[in-house]
């Protein structure tokens, strides 16, 4: 765990994390570890690695209230607890804690031939979460967009493996446009993306922000 002002911050792997102050907010969970109950979890899109059943159902109880992009209804309509669908600008207030969607999106990541994997018209998310008067950023899968260079926040999660999202070099373009104090480097260590990729990522800011490579719970 890595502490910043008093929130504990857990990467449980890929783009998986735990924020825990007064309010419990699990991110993204995908074969996860921890016996974590969310206050409210964020699910980004509605892709296996992001959107996952088993992990839904070990992070949740009753009383959390699931956090989605409008594509993920279908998905989640088996379950039970209070949902809230969202689109990019979106903006709630849950328990205490402000919850902002931005668009996530792919701009040079092809699946094939005019067709990014994450397109910008699907409207799938990442996250500022204002838990306890820090604001958290959680992209998602999504490139260097022109709206996350914009972003002002206090802790930046950024995808750095390319493939599917930014790569370390277009990572280290959107953490020095975007006004973070510290930013956190994920989507390694899973389906794609190596430590590596993290020691490239925090090479290339070479001090311009503060880079924090966290340990996999």
């Amino acid at each position: 765990m890595w502490t910043y002002k008093g929130i504990g911050v857990h990467w449980l792997g890929h783009d998986s994390f735990v924020l825990q102050g007064s309010r419990t907010i699990v991110l993204d969970p995908f074969k996860a570890k921890g016996d974590y109950k969310a206050d409210i979890l964020l699910i980004s899109h509605e892709h296996s690695d992001h959107l996952s059943d088993d992990d839904i159902r070990k992070f949740t109880s009753p009383s959390t209230i699931v956090v989605a992009p409008r594509i993920c209804e279908g998905p989640l309509m088996p379950y039970s607890m209070e949902k809230r669908f969202v689109e990019p600008g979106s903006k709630l207030e849950l328990k205490g804690v402000y919850v902002e969607a931005v668009p996530a999106y792919n701009l040079n990541k092809f699946r094939e031939p005019g067709r990014v994997f994450h397109p910008k018209a699907d409207g799938r998310v990442g996250y500022i979460v204002t838990l306890d008067g820090v604001r958290f950023y959680h992209a998602g899968d999504s490139d260097a967009t022109p709206e996350m260079k914009a972003l002002d926040v206090d802790v930046a999660l950024l995808p750095v493996s390319g493939t599917y999202v930014m790569t370390a070099e277009e990572a280290a373009e959107a953490a020095k446009a975007m006004k973070a104090k510290v930013v956190i480097p994920m989507h390694i260590e899973s389906i794609v993306g190596t430590r590596a990729d993290a020691e490239r990522f925090k090479q290339l800011l070479g001090g311009a922000r503060t880079v924090q490579i966290l340990e996999k719970e």
